[in-house]
């Protein structure tokens, strides 16, 4: 298998739509994450404003998990934002059908929470790639169209603990 740096978009889901789902126990700690190549040149830019702003969120370093009961569970993203690790982007996780295949994706739901991540409807889908690395396929919009942009990243890991639950979550979410 060639480097999964090395992936066009369109081949990078394509390879997602042959991976298996993680279970919600295993997706427990901290994982390292890294943006993939997007599909485009305005969806890089989108990229860079939600991973890599220093002035906006700060540069994204990873996501974290943890279980919450056997349906569910809670996350958040880590950034260093002028030398300082912030969390943001609490998260609701669940397994539910991937809107590119319809099979069972570990899904992230942002809108479950009060957050510019809510705000601009993201969901990532996660599946596992190897032992200690996930793919994920963001998305985020505000129509169809623009929620089916694969927007893939890579997560590593565990390489920490979860830091604990943060967010207000929205009411009758």
């Amino acid at each position: 298998m060639r480097d999964i740096h090395e992936l066009s978009a369109e081949d990078t889901l394509a390879l997602f739509k042959t991976l298996e789902c993680p279970t919600l126990a295993e997706m427990n700690g901290e994982y390292r994450g890294e943006q993939l190549r997007a599909p485009g040149p305005i969806s890089s830019v989108i990229c860079t404003l939600f991973t890599n702003n220093p002035l906006l969120f700060g540069k994204w370093l990873s996501k974290s998990f943890r279980p919450a009961d056997e349906s569910s569970g809670r996350g958040y993203n880590s950034l260093t934002h002028f030398g300082r690790v912030t969390r943001q982007g609490p998260m609701r996780t669940l397994i539910a059908p991937s809107r590119f295949d319809g099979r069972p994706a570990y899904q992230l739901v942002y809108r479950a929470f009060h957050s510019i991540c809510g705000f601009v409807h993201m969901v990532d889908e996660v599946r596992r790639l190897d032992a200690g690395r996930y793919l994920g396929i963001g998305t985020i919009g505000f129509t169809d169209a623009q929620r089916r942009v694969p927007l893939p990243f890579l997560l590593s890991g565990p390489i920490g603990p979860y830091g604990g639950d943060m967010g207000r979550e929205r009411v009758g979410f």
